[in-house]
This record gives C-alpha cells, structure tokens and sequence, in this order.
C-alpha cells in the first residue's frame, strides 16, 4: 500500500509540473475594443523600438511568453489609441487588453518625415497616412489609385495602365516615390506623364505616406512637391516557441473595365525567422466610359490591323474604349532573421510585369481627318528589386538605432508606334539598372528632448537605350535612332545630410535639418549618324545644400498650429537633357546638355482644431518657389527651328531653365462626428500654379476633392461618397495641353477646356466571420462619362466592385 501511494503521489507530482510547464509555455493574451469588448484581429505588436514582433489572429489573441517582465511592448492598430505596456503590466492586467478608439481617424505615428517612427503632432510637415485597414476598405486597382484614395493627390492617366501622382503642382520627375526606403526614381523619370507607380503592388502595402512639400533634406534630390513613401507588409516572428503563419486569399472583379484579380499571401515565422510570400495576377479588358454628358469623348472608329493592313471600322459600342486593356502580375518574397532582439536582417525581393499597355491618348489622335497611327503601345514595363535592410538597435555614443539599406533595381521600357498605314513600327528600348546605398541614424537624449538624426545616400543609375524599325509583314529589323544616347550613359550622386527636433514640452517641438548632394551625369553618343547632333557628350554635374526649419505647436483647446520652411533641389536626368522623342503632332525635343538644376523655396503653415468629440477643422497653406525651372520651350536645333523627325517636318523644343516657377494654394478638411458610429469627412484642395511670363503651370491640378458619410459598427463599415473636380477653362490651360484639343471638350468658341464633374459612389465591408471579408461598392453610380484634366482616357462610367478575402 506503501508503495502504491508513493507511485501516485510521484504520477500527481509530475502531472502538476507538466501542467505547469505547458501553462509557462505558452501565455496568450486577447486584444479588444474597450467599448464593446469584441476582439481586435491585425493588432500590431511591436518592440520598443518600433519593430514588428507580430499580429493578432482572427480571435484576437497573440502570444506573448518568453519575454521578461520589464520589456515593454506596444499594440498598434489604426482608428486606436497605441497602448504601450511593459510585460508585467499585462501579466497584471489579466488575460485582455482594451484599446480604445481614436474620436477623429488619422495616424498617431509617421515614419516619413525623417525616415524614424514620431508621434505626428510633433512633425509641422503635412503628411497624409494611408494604413493597412483603408486600403483593405478601398480596395484599389493599382498603387496610384491607392495614393489617389488619400483625397489630396491628383492623380493622372494617359492610359488604363497609368497612373501619374500630382502634389501641390509637380508631378514625375519633381516627386519621389519611396519603397521600404529605397527610391525608385532613375535617370529616365520624364517631365511628361510617368506610371512608374503601379509597378508597386497595393496588395502587399501595410501603409503608404505622403508628405507635401519639398522632403530633400531627408531624401535628396527629385522631392520637390512631395514624396510618396511605401511600405510593404512586414515579416512576422513567432512571440513564443510556436511557429505562427498567417495566409490570406483574395479576389476582386470590377464591371467597368471586366477586372479580375487575384492573390495569395503568406507570412510565417519561428522565434528568429520568418518568410512572406505573395503573388498577385490582375487582367484589364477594354474600360467602358459612362453614357450620361460629353458625347465628344466617345470612341466612334478605331483602327483595326489584319495581316499588316489598317483598316478603319466603326466602334459599335462608341462608350468602350477599344485598345484599353492589359494585365500585370506582381510576386514578393521577403525572408527576415533576427538573431537577437537588438539586430534584425530583412532580405527581399518585388518583381512586378506588364503586358503591353496601349498608348490609348495617342490611339485617338487624328490627323488629316484620319486616325493618326495604327499602333502605339508600351511594350512590357519590367521592374525588379532585390534589397537588404539591417536594423540595430543599442545605445552608444553616436546612435541608439541604424538602418543600412542596399539595393539593386532593374527596370525595362520600351515605346512602339507605327502611323496609320505604315508597315515600319518604331520601337526603343530602354534598359536601367540601379544601385543604391542609404545608411540612416538616430539619437535620443536620456530625457527626451532632443532628438539628432543624420545619414548618407549613394546612387548609381547605367541606362542602355537602342532602337530599331521593324517590318509588320517581313519581321525585318533595321537599326533606328534612339530616345537617349546611344553610348554609355551613367547618373550618379551621392549626399549627406543631418537633422534635430528639440521638444522641450508636449506643446512645442522645433525641427531642423541639411542636407549637402552631389548629383552627376555623363552621357556619350557613340553613333551620331541618325540625329548629327553638334555634340557627342553630355556632361552635368551639380552640388547643392538644401535645409529646412519647422515648428509644431499645441498650446490647448484642442489646436495645433505649424510652420514649415524648405528648400529643395533637383539635378537633370538624362530625360532632361538627352532624350529625342515627339510630344505632340508636329513637336520634336530635342536634347541640351547645358541644362542647369533647379532649386525650390517653400512655406506651408497650418491650423488644426478639434472641438472636444464633435469636430475636427485642418487648413493647411502652401507656397512653393521653383528657381530655374526646367520646363519645355522652343528650341534651335543646328539653328534649325524645325527639323524632319520619323518623316514628318517637326517644329523643335527643348527642356530649358525658363526662369521661374510658382505655386501657391491651400488644402481643408473637415470631420464631423454625428455619433459614435457614423461620422462625415471632407476634404478639398485648391491651387493655382505659373511660370515665367504668367503661362499656366502643366500639373498644377484644377480644383478637387471627397466628401465621405461613413458608418462603422462592428462587423460593417460603409461609405458613400462624393468625388469632384472643378473646371480648367480654356485661359487656365498650358500650351502644351491646348495642343491636344482631341483629349479635351470644346468651349463655346470652339477652344479645348476640361469641365468639371463630380460622382457618386458607394463601398461596403462585411465581416461575414473572422476568417472572410466581404467587400462590395458601385462607383459613378450616375454614369456620368468624364474625363478628368490631362488625362488621355476618358474615366469608368457605372462600375460595380465586388471582392472576397479569406484570412486563414
């Protein structure tokens, strides 16, 4: 009997402990709304230094053993208040932790403004965020319809497969794009209308910034009007000895232009590694305008190409937009490594495709009372990057946190265009590869206050460009002229730059900073024999030291007031200074290697007020300066005005510095609070930009803006919306639109201008369960058939949206 009580005693002992042990493994805790206590799935939980740890599942619990009790640990979700609490603070606080919802929805913490996460109400920079939850209930098409949903971008399209963001007036080669902090401006960036953009995949962003204003200290050369700074999903890590894995499945159709899109992501990841992987497929079909106003925009004939003869039939369907559609598919992988809690190793790799991408404002030109050409398409727009980031994070004398980033960018374009009833097409191509270096630091003060920041950037663009005629019915090919210089051609440039904010209360924090570039370009013609240019070289190099002040101030009552001043800085590209192309029926430019940099001076000042939980006014004012701006004029080429270029008399332009530049304007927003669950948001930005001599400024957008009624209650959020623009009349327009009266409605006196519009629209998001979400909306409701100002296509009339995704 002893012995048998002692053998059962021993069983109890051990099962205790293995109970015990299997408690101490694994300690989970549940994220909720504080209100309604339901859980908070994709809660961010980050480190103390800002880093992902990982995210809430479905049932809003997250793992949170093994971490010492004096770690802290922050939980982040857009629409709540942050909550930072060390671990035995939640050990204490039992097994849920309660978020509360912010009164008025903006981000609480940016990145963008000096590459290092800040409270916003300390940054006097506008900068606009769009997380991770908008862009789930937007649900874009592409990257630049992402951008556009922030309210505050002017986004134009030459084509369906397009997309070309203007801020406050600049627009292509004068605004940075941003991924993962890399820049993904090259030596090619045009003056004229890029899609560089939708390169990137919508799908994979967590958020998207974007700051209005020169950014150069941060960010160098090209930031004049702005900068549009992505990011990617990040890698998650397991919190406790189990692996975690995330996998989400998602699928979108659009009436409006037959849209079918498709994707699958994963993310997982063990203690110290973890892996995301993604690919996403989107096929385009011809887009249908609307049928309602502005009959001029209709496609009545297009030319149809049977064994190399142009035919030209009537359009059955004139609201379709024959010649529109395309399709891209876009793949991430990313694999991350953290071997301690102070160093963290991200490997990626983004690869993005596009099929040919018809030219449709070129496809609608006539000349002679004819359609002008029988094709004109991009051919597939390639991009790849492969980029290393490695973040430590450890006290010392020079810095608490340093981010090292490297990456290599490869990028192909390519232009073919052939006249109506031609059987040579001519095709160039463009080849560049890019390399990139940024190395970024920060310093905190024991108490806070004073915060330094400092880096360097190297970049090296190498563009190959050739070109040829290809014969439609005998495939035979013959060396052409091309759009750049046909020899080597290298754009490099390196900078330094360093900054401090000094907050000595929660009310006031002052911002500084400089930054010192070096931007060159050394271009060669090793066949002259097409162009006979007077020269064989191009050589441009530019230093210049640009700066900026700002302060942010919250003296109570619910306001917030800021100032901003900088300068910025842009050096010609090999666009600026080299290319030959056609801008326009009967317009060549041509290149001018002496071409100089530009230099912007700007303010921007802003008022914010909240009125307790009811109202929240911002008003912000801008003002930019652009000093030896380089915009298209007559040119003389071998003291010709006029030179014969793809067998047609050209009269000749040129990229020059015109003297000046300006741009001055103002954007509001309101929100107002009816209750807890339904809320209005509004939003408008007015402008008006020059250049020397009083001519209209090209981007600087008509007047636009949104006005949402928006109602949220726990499993649904919907939305209706009205998005206009306002008229840019025949005075208001640039030359260099007024020489595109087909893209254009006529004026009373037969003079092109783009009218004003507006829409109403209507989106809805269900949680059918925690693993499904459910998403529908109608855009353009009233078919109303537009086309936005400087746009090439007309805009999707009626378009229903209806998409799925499975979280698993």
């Amino acid at each position: 009997m002893f012995l048998f009580l002692n053998r059962v005693k021993r069983i109890c002992s051990i099962t205790i402990l293995l109970i015990i042990a299997a408690l101490a493994s694994g300690q989970e805790v549940i994220l909720a709304d504080r209100d309604d206590r339901k859980p908070l799935q994709d809660v961010a939980m980050l480190d103390s230094g800002g880093r992902l740890i990982s995210f809430t599942g479905n049932s809003g619990k997250i793992d949170i053993s093994g971490r010492g009790d004096e770690e802290t640990l922050c939980f982040q979700l857009f629409g709540y208040e942050r909550s930072c609490l060390t671990v035995a603070e939640i050990k204490s606080a039992g097994d849920t932790i309660l978020l509360a919802r912010r009164v008025f929805e903006f981000e609480e913490f940016v990145i963008s403004a000096n590459r290092w996460e800040q409270e916003r109400i300390t940054v006097p920079n506008r900068i606009s965020v769009i997380p991770s939850q908008s862009i789930v209930f937007n649900n874009p098409q592409t990257a630049a319809d992402l951008i556009a949903s922030s309210g505050e971008v002017y986004v134009q399209k030459s084509q369906l497969g397009g997309g070309s963001p203007m801020i406050r007036g600049f627009a292509t080669n004068r605004v940075l794009i941003v991924i993962d902090g890399v820049r993904m401006n090259n030596a090619i960036y045009r003056e004229g209308n890029i899609q560089n953009v939708i390169s990137l995949d919508p799908n994979v962003m967590q958020s998207a910034e974007i700051i209005f204003g020169p950014g150069a200290v941060v960010y160098g050369s090209d930031a004049i009007g702005g900068v549009m700074d992505f990011h990617s999903d990040k890698v998650m890590l397991s919190p406790g000895k189990n692996p975690v894995f995330k996998s989400e499945a998602f699928l979108r159709y659009s009436s409006a232009d037959n849209e079918k899109t498709s994707q699958i992501k994963i993310n997982g990841g063990f203690r110290k590694t973890g892996f995301l992987a993604s690919i996403s497929y989107s096929s385009f079909d011809d887009l249908r305008m609307g049928s309602r106003r502005h009959p001029e925009y209709r496609r009545p004939e297009f030319v149809k190409t049977v064994n190399g003869t142009d035919t030209i039939v009537s359009n059955p369907d004139p609201d379709l937009q024959v010649y529109s559609g395309y399709s891209q598919i876009n793949t991430t992988f990313k694999f991350r490594y953290q071997p301690s809690r102070n160093l963290d190793i991200v490997l990626a790799n983004h690869y993005s495709a596009l099929s040919n991408v018809p030219r449709y404002d070129r496809l609608i030109q006539y000349k002679s009372g004819k359609l002008r050409y029988g094709e004109w398409y991009y051919g597939p727009q390639l991009w790849m990057m492969n980029n290393l980031r490695i973040n430590y994070t450890g006290k010392s004398i020079l810095f608490d946190e340093f981010n090292i980033t490297a990456a290599r960018q490869d990028y192909r374009e390519s232009r073919h265009d052939r006249a109506l009833g031609k059987l040579l097409i001519n095709e160039q191509f463009e080849k560049v590869t890019i390399y990139s270096l940024n190395a970024d630091f920060d310093k905190t003060s024991s108490n806070r206050k004073h915060l330094f920041f400092y880096g360097t950037e190297l970049f090296l663009n190498d563009i190959k460009s050739v070109a040829r005629t290809r014969n439609i019915k005998t495939f035979e090919v013959s060396p052409a002229g091309s759009r750049y210089p046909n020899g080597k051609n290298k754009y490099a440039g390196y900078s330094v730059y360093a900054g401090y904010k000094y907050s000595p209360s929660e009310k006031l924090s002052l911002n500084s900073g400089l930054r010192y570039n070096y931007v060159s370009l050394n271009s060669s013609i090793a066949d002259n024999t097409y162009y006979n240019f007077p020269f064989t070289e191009i050589n441009i190099a530019n230093g210049a030291l640009t700066g900026s002040a700002g302060i942010s101030l919250n003296p109570g009552s619910g306001y917030r007031l800021t100032l901003n001043l900088s300068t910025g800085f842009r050096a010609p590209n090999l666009d600026d200074a080299g290319k030959v192309f056609d801008s326009a029926p009967g317009i060549v430019v041509v290149p001018n290697p002496g071409l100089k940099p530009e230099y912007a001076v700007s303010g921007d000042a802003g008022i914010e007020k909240n009125f307790g939980k009811f109202c929240r006014i911002e008003l912000n004012g801008f003002y930019t300066w652009l000093k030896n701006a380089m915009v298209r004029h007559d040119f003389l080429f071998n003291g010709a005005d006029s030179i014969i270029y793809q067998v047609e008399l050209s009269k000749v332009e040129a990229v020059v510095n015109a003297g000046y530049a300006r741009v001055y304007g103002t954007t509001a927003a309101l929100q107002t609070n009816f209750t807890g669950k339904l809320y209005m948001r509004s939003l408008v930005t007015l402008m008006k930009g020059t250049e020397s001599g009083g001519i209209p400024l090209r981007h600087a957008a008509p007047l636009f803006g949104s006005s949402h009624l928006v109602y949220e209650s726990g499993r649904i959020k919907a939305d209706i919306n009205v998005i206009f623009n306002g008229p840019k009349t025949y005075k208001n327009m640039p030359p260099s639109e007024i020489s595109k009266p087909y893209m254009y409605a006529a004026d009373k006196d037969g003079n092109p201008w783009s009218p004003g519009w507006y829409t109403l629209n209507f989106k809805v998001i269900y949680r059918v369960s925690p693993w499904s979400l459910l998403s529908a909306g109608c855009e353009n409701i009233l078919d109303h058939r537009y086309r936005p100002y400087s746009w090439g296509i007309a805009a999707p009339g009626r378009n229903l949206i209806i998409s799925l995704r499975v979280l698993m």
